[in-house]
């Protein structure tokens, strides 16, 4: 396949990734207009974004099977529609229980076509430049995420909360009918049957985690442990399952891979700091501080625009020198915007939260994509759709993590008044303590790693 037909194909996925990425943070600054108009509380409203992540991080390892047996065209075509039709439903919701629904599908296609577009990326373009075409990609995976509550603030002051959602149709009606006449199929196909019963552990494995960490700051205990321990036991078994299968469900022996193992390591603290962080910021913003959302959107504003011009060339920057010194670079960056916000108070001036939140969203850029980009060219090609299903899944759900807990902190520590300085300044002591160990685990294992010629990178 000729590179125009490529950057055709990945143009499309492209667009395809930016819109369902919008709306994974997209909630975040609605969330206190939507807990106002529903009626909901903060540990609540949360579900709507906890809830699209874990459906996320369900659906990921799936693709996995997904993109072996059936033609690129089919999957994202197929995914499209269900992220449409989930957006519709959103929009047109008229309580919590519908919108909850509405935000389950739209997860359901956007957990398809993330993995499926690095999928694409991984076979399509050259290992020379795959860190480039990542990095154009990480206004998908990366960028979109943190630009899109800058723009709901902005959606949301000129109209409300439901504009968000007929934007984003709009959108992703408009990549549905592109995707018509431009995807074709660029990975091999073949008969594999689907293992039912891997599925059904893993679902039940992510979301037993997920519900007991959100309740561990629940009076009935039981809530937080029985979710956890059926989680736990659940995973044990799924990953003796696929270790013992012939052809897995999703293929765990990749953490073997010494350096894909470390990406996947930084990639979810990376995902727990930057999804807590996020969700917590807007709150920060519009129900303690009392302003409002179109001020919200401004605090992010420099650091989304900032992380947008930055993926590109971050992409070519780890392709002439690799990834030492945005991983390092990157981890000290938001390790100290994170503190930062540890010590906010009514006398903290919006400035300072603009340059922390810049501060934020630069350290993410220089890491997400990279660090995905160098997981991935250490793994064999027959590995790839696994590598990037596992640490997909794994990064989403711990986003998910990042999110639950730092809403259930905030919420409990500001009990019984509503959410306050208190509650913000101990949830983004937790993030700081992930961010820390972030950068410990890159100074151990990016202070001496070698850059090594393109062609020993899929040897290993």
């Amino acid at each position: 396949m000729n590179s125009k037909k490529n950057n055709l194909i990945f143009s499309t996925l492209l667009c395809g990734a930016i819109v369902t990425s919008l709306l994974q943070t997209a909630l975040t600054t609605a969330l206190p207009n939507i807990m106002k108009e529903l009626q909901l509380t903060a540990a609540t409203a949360q579900w709507l974004t906890s809830a699209f992540s874990l459906t996320m991080a369900v659906m990921i390892p799936a693709t996995a099977f997904l993109i072996k047996r059936f033609s690129t065209r089919q999957i994202f075509i197929s995914a499209m529609t269900f992220f449409t039709v989930g957006t519709l439903i959103s929009w047109l919701a008229k309580n919590f229980g519908i919108l909850l629904i509405g935000r389950i599908f739209q997860a359901l296609g956007s957990g398809i076509i993330l993995p499926l577009t690095q999928v694409a990326v991984m076979t399509m373009y050259p290992v020379e430049k795959q860190g480039t075409i990542m990095g154009v990609f990480g206004l998908a995976t990366g960028a979109a995420p943190v630009i899109a509550p800058t723009l709901t603030g902005i959606a949301i002051d000129l109209w409300n909360w439901r504009s968000i959602f007929l934007i984003s149709l709009i959108l992703a009606a408009s990549t549905l009918i592109l995707s018509l006449f431009t995807i074709k199929n660029v990975t091999p196909t073949e008969k594999i049957k689907f293992d039912l019963w891997s599925m059904i552990l893993c679902t039940v494995g992510l979301s037993g985690i997920l519900i007991g960490l959100s309740n561990l700051t629940s009076d009935n205990f039981a809530k937080a442990v029985i979710p956890l321990i059926i989680g736990i036991i659940s995973l044990i078994i799924f990953s003796k399952r696929q270790l013992n299968l012939k052809s897995p469900f999703l293929e765990l022996k990749t953490l073997k891979t010494k350096n894909f193992r470390v990406a996947v390591i930084i990639s979810i603290l990376l995902y727990a700091v930057m999804m807590g962080g996020s969700t917590v910021y807007p709150i920060l913003i519009q129900s303690v501080m009392k302003k409002s959302a179109m001020i919200s959107a401004l605090v992010m504003l420099p650091g989304s625009l900032a992380m947008a011009l930055i993926n590109p060339f971050t992409g070519r920057f780890f392709d002439r020198f690799g990834i030492n010194k945005l991983v390092i670079g990157g981890s000290i960056l938001m390790f100290i915007s994170c503190l930062g916000v540890s010590f906010v108070s009514s006398f903290t001036p919006i400035g300072l939260l603009i340059v922390f939140y810049l501060m934020r969203l630069l350290a993410i850029g220089c890491i997400m994509m990279p660090i995905v980009t160098w997981g991935m060219q250490n793994l064999p090609s027959e590995q790839v759709a696994h590598g990037t299903a596992l640490l997909t899944a794994l990064r989403t759900v711990s986003g998910a993590f990042g999110t639950a807990i730092s809403m259930e902190i905030m919420t409990e520590i500001s009990a019984p008044k509503p959410v306050n300085y208190a509650g913000v300044r101990v949830a983004f002591v937790t993030i700081t303590i992930i961010a820390l160990i972030q950068l410990i685990i890159s100074l151990i294992n990016f202070r001496t790693i070698k850059r090594e010629p393109y062609e020993n990178t899929k040897e290993k």
